[in-house]
Parts: C-alpha cells; structure tokens; sequence
C-alpha cells in the first residue's frame, strides 16, 4: 500500500489541483450513497417493485440535501473542461479530436455495462423471471445513462459555454417553471431543464476556469442565496422538500429539474468553493491523495455499476434467505432505515467487486498512445498559459 502511495504521489503533476478531483469523488461518492439509501426493492407475489422510502418517511427529506450532488459534478465538469479546452487551443489540438479523447472515456464502460445488461435481461427472462421485475431493474441500472447523456452535450457545448453567463440559463429555468406551475402549461416544457438547469453549474464551473469565482464572497453570496431561494420555494411556492424524485409525488425536483433544484444547487456549488482550500490542505498527504486518486481512476466504473451491486445483493438475499429486512422490505419505518444502513457495507463489497472486474473498460484508454499524447499537449500547453500571466 505504501508503495501505491509514493507511485501516484509521484506520478501526480505539481500543478494539479488535488481539491478539484476530490469534489468530483465527493460528487460521485454522494449519489452512490444517497441511491443506496433512497432506493427499496420490494419483494411482492413474487415480483420486485421499486419504492423509496421518502414516501412513507417525508422527514427523511434532508438525506436528499446531503447527497444529491449533481451540481458539485457539474460544476467540476464545466471546469476542467473549460481548462482542457483552452489548453487544447493553445496547442493547436482540433476540437473534433479534444471532444473525441474526452467522450471515449465515458463510451467505453458505457458499452461494457449495455452489453452484460443485456445478456443478464435476456437470460432473467428466459429462466422465467416476470418482466415487470426484469423492468424495474432495467430501469434502476439504465436511469443514471441520462445524466451522461446530459454531460456529453453540456460538454461539447463547452466552446459556447465558455462564453454564456450562467444568469442566461437560470432565467431559462425560471421560466419553464413559472409556465409549468404558474400558468398550468404543458408538463413537458420541464424537459428543456434538463438541459438548462444542469448547464447553471456547468456555466459556473466554466466562470471559475476563467479566473472567476475566487472570492469567498462569492461563494457565501451563491450559498446563502441559494439557501434562501430554495427555502423560499420550499416553504411558499410549493415545491418539494426532497431533492430526488419520490414515487407517487405530484413533482419531482429532478425529473425534470426544477428551479428549486437548481437553487439548491447554486448553494451546493458554494459550498465547494469554500472548500477548496481546506481540501487543499488536506490532500497534501500522499495517503489522503492516493484515496481520492483511485476514486477519480475509476469514477464512471463507480457510478455506473453501484445500481447493479445493490441488485446483486438483493437478489442474492431473496434467494438465499428469502425477504429481509431492509433488502425486500417496505420502507416505511425506523426498522427499515437501521436495516439498510447496516446493508450498505456489503453493497460496498459488491461495487469493489464490479470495480475490480470492469475497471479496465474505464482505464485502457487513458493508456492508449493518443491519449496520452494529448494530455502532454494540454498539459504543456497550460503551463506555458500559466507563465504569461
């Protein structure tokens, strides 16, 4: 372990910016969290059924505030890509081949999960398993592909975004929902947030690469503000507590965003800024660093298999012991929240196991030869930026 340590200690450049990777680990580490936590599998005449706790357990709302994190990716990805794609131009580096090298690192274990959830599907139900199950699992491992989808365009928008003001955006969202809740337009008009409200981090991690967002007064300006904003909407405008969609509920926050979400995520973008510096400070430990590190190696391998290791525990618990408390149970008390709290060790021996086995589908391209040819371009390209300021 030591010698892993001193190896990526060694390995890391001097100017990279350790507290970034660690709010795009502490983003990807929130929403395997809180999709453990807030996602039951009911077993139920033979057939499991989705449900989340949230609905009989509204108090729980405030596990939402913690770990939906989206905006914190967000706002992370808008910033190093910003970063990376100014450095690409410094290096001449096309931006067909700067959006290619950046999109085959999402692609790859995109196809490897696609093609063993397809064989998994086909041979459920080939051995008889109802396709109500076989659906409603489909749809827990498939759900977290939009945000990629999301991502991938805010990301080749990125020399537009550069330039756009994230008050654009925000306005957009504002008026989405005042058409949708306010004058009773058509409930599809939220599917334009899906884009515009996610672009509002984006749009403020793009601000930040550009130099801005430095002062702390603009971090407390966005946590605060957003705070009351949220609060505000929360309390007298109607919206929902919760920050993740709940089964059964009027509106979701997140499907599609909605304003409140939106604020609530300018709050939890500067609430990262502020803490920056003391991740800074924290991350200067080699052991501190190498943890973040792998985390970041591996954070699409993370995200998109911690669906699949949760299901994997429950089916084996429906199997082996039949309904347990916590895997196959309603969640709709205390008993079931202390269950699932002590399940979630083992799913995290389940997710290390889907790490250890497809991890190299995320990997093996950061060690192709072109790769690693543009990463020393871009590279090269931001320290010589650096040194004409």
């Amino acid at each position: 372990m030591r010698d892993l340590v001193r190896r990526i200690e060694a390995a890391t450049p001097p100017d990279r910016d350790r507290a970034v990777d660690a709010l795009r680990a502490l983003a990807i580490l929130g929403v395997v969290l809180g999709h453990w936590l807030v996602t039951a599998l009911v077993a139920d005449s033979g057939t499991l059924r989705g449900a989340s706790p949230l609905q009989n357990l509204p108090e729980l709302a405030p596990v939402s505030w913690v770990f939906q994190t989206l905006a914190v990716f967000f706002l992370v990805g808008g910033h190093v890509a910003a970063q990376s794609y100014a450095a690409a131009r410094i290096s001449d580096t096309t931006y067909a081949r700067w959006f290619g090298t950046r999109m085959a690192r999402l692609c790859r274990p995109v196809v490897a999960l696609l093609v063993v959830w397809t064989v998994v599907a086909g041979v459920m139900l080939a051995s008889g398993v109802g396709l109500d199950t076989v659906r409603v699992l489909g749809k827990l491992v498939l759900s977290p592909l939009w945000f990629l989808l999301v991502f991938a365009v805010l990301t080749a928008a990125t020399p537009l975004v550069t330039r756009l003001h994230p008050l654009w955006p925000l306005a957009v969202v504002l008026h989405v929902d005042l058409v949708r809740f306010g004058l009773d337009g058509p409930e599809r008009l939220g599917w334009i947030n899906v884009a515009a409200g996610w672009l509002v981090p984006y749009c403020l991690g793009a601000a930040w690469a550009r130099g801005g967002l430095q002062r702390r007064t603009t971090a407390w300006a966005l946590v605060l503000g957003g705070a009351a904003a949220t609060t505000g909407l929360v309390l007298w405008a109607g919206y929902p507590a919760a920050m993740v969609g709940v089964p059964g509920a009027g509106i979701s926050n997140l499907n599609p965003p909605t304003l409140a979400a939106v604020t609530f995520g300018l709050a939890q973008c500067g609430a990262a800024l502020l803490l920056l510096e003391p991740l800074r400070r924290a991350l200067r430990r080699p052991a501190a660093w190498a943890a973040v590190a792998l985390v970041n190696l591996s954070a699409m391998t993370v995200f998109l298999w911690h669906q699949t290791a949760m299901i994997t525990v429950i089916a084996t618990g429906l199997l082996v012991g039949g309904p347990l408390p916590g895997l196959h149970t309603v969640p709709d008390g205390g008993g079931w929240v202390l269950a699932r709290l002590a399940w979630l060790p083992v799913f995290a021996v389940a997710l290390t196991v889907c790490w250890a086995a497809f991890r190299p589908h995320e990997q093996k391209r950061r060690g192709s030869r072109g790769g690693t040819r543009v990463v020393r371009e871009q590279r090269a390209a931001r320290a010589r930026a650096k040194g004409r300021t």
